[in-house]
């Protein structure tokens, strides 16, 4: 897979032959609630290859998916024997992907599982930006342990504020190969991919191997999206120990890119005494807290406002998440709901027993330290981009 020292590795790289505006589909982790969306794609795919008839949208999930997986299975094993891809050996991609008036870069490669771990605390080489949640993974489990196909979602971030290891390729794209040139599917945008020579992606893994040398902490990759996804990887290397498991595809993509944008995903609760939930969260804080503190504004009818509170947690989110954890195991009536903007927290709040908080989002800056000092962070802490703009299926790697 590489030199010893590497961290980051060409692999033997899947494309289809043709038809890729068919052949590509949005992460199976967007529009869970809008079934029509991918009604919709079925239409739009119907008679062709496509990602689609080989990933299980999560719209789909069920209690027994093993019908569904059984097919998609099936179909993995029909495309390769008829001859739908070309193989590309010892392969990177660089991509660019344009979406919403931005271009995001990026490198299509492997990495290897055995430097990778997803349980907070961990000081392994690629890290889970958030909490992964454990009932998440056994359907997914199910969906990879027998399939002789893998295909990425999965965004994997580098901090490169220097800019120099992936953007400088943008500059030398016409002496790549083309692998593709498309428009994505229902506003997906266009991406753009082309294939690395030897020379550029062994400057890429020395320039990797120098970056880490720099670092006081091991930490080279942090997973931005599909971090259940590359927990899965992980999981079924572990189950079966096969050699060709043992690493997963992905795009490196540099957090400094100036496409990518943090979002904060804020907390609204249900079935609450918003009086009650305040004066108890400061009396935790006040108890359990540090020596700097953090803003919070809360919205609801009976009450609305600012308050200072001591920080439990390098970020916002976490200081106030680790006191919501708390709160629902004593008050099993209570729920809580991961928002995207604040009008629509407000709007939320307009309902009785219902409570918003509002806080400053993660800088992009502040996410390998916070990892560093906390561990993984709270699940939901911040969206990278919005659900048009995630990672498509393009390319695939055999696993068996």
């Amino acid at each position: 897979m590489g030199c010893d020292m590497s961290h980051f590795f060409p692999a033997d790289i899947l494309l289809p032959k043709d038809n890729f505006e068919k052949w590509a589909v949005v992460a199976c982790d967007q529009y869970t609630s809008e079934r029509d969306y991918w009604m919709d794609v079925e239409r739009m795919v119907e008679g062709y290859p496509s990602a689609l008839n080989i990933i299980l949208p999560e719209v789909y999930l069920k209690k027994d998916n093993s019908k569904r997986i059984d097919a998609i299975n099936e179909t993995m094993e029909e495309y390769l024997e008829n001859g739908v891809f070309n193989e590309f050996k010892d392969s990177m991609i660089y991509v660019e992907r344009e979406s919403n008036r931005t271009i995001r870069k990026g490198v299509v490669g492997v990495i290897d599982l055995e430097e990778y771990e997803y349980t907070s605390g961990t000081d392994a080489l690629i890290r889970a930006t958030e909490a992964t949640v454990i009932d998440r993974l056994p359907p997914r489990i199910e969906i990879r342990k027998n399939a002789s196909l893998e295909m990425p979602h999965i965004l994997l971030l580098v901090d490169d504020p220097s800019l120099s290891i992936i953007e400088p390729l943008s500059e030398h794209k016409d002496k790549y190969t083309p692998a593709y040139d498309f428009r994505l599917m229902k506003g997906g945008g266009i991406v753009k991919g082309w294939l690395l020579d030897k020379d550029t992606i062994k400057r890429i893994q020395t320039s990797l191997d120098k970056l880490l040398e720099s670092k006081n902490d091991n930490m080279l990759f942090a997973v931005g999206d599909g971090n259940h996804s590359l927990a899965t990887a992980k999981e079924c290397y572990n189950l079966s120990k096969d050699p060709k498991q043992r690493y997963a595809l992905v795009e490196l993509v540099n957090i400094h890119d100036k496409s990518i944008e943090f979002e904060p995903i804020y907390r609204v609760l249900f079935n609450v005494d918003p009086i009650e939930f305040i004066e108890h969260f400061k009396i935790y804080t006040d108890h359990m807290g540090g020596h700097h503190t953090q803003w919070f504004e809360y919205v609801s009818t009976k009450k609305s406002g600012f308050m200072e509170v001591n920080a439990t947690a390098e970020l916002p989110i976490g200081t106030l998440q680790a006191y919501i954890d708390r709160f629902l195991q004593a008050h099993p009536r209570a729920r809580v709901d991961y928002i995207h903007g604040s009008e629509t927290v407000r709007n939320l709040c307009k309902a009785p027993n219902t409570l918003g908080f509002l806080f400053d989002g993660m800088k992009k800056s502040e996410l390998f330290p916070a990892i560093a000092a906390d561990g993984s962070l709270p699940r939901k802490t911040f969206s990278m981009g919005h659900a048009a703009d995630k990672r498509f299926y393009i390319e695939a790697r055999k696993i068996k």
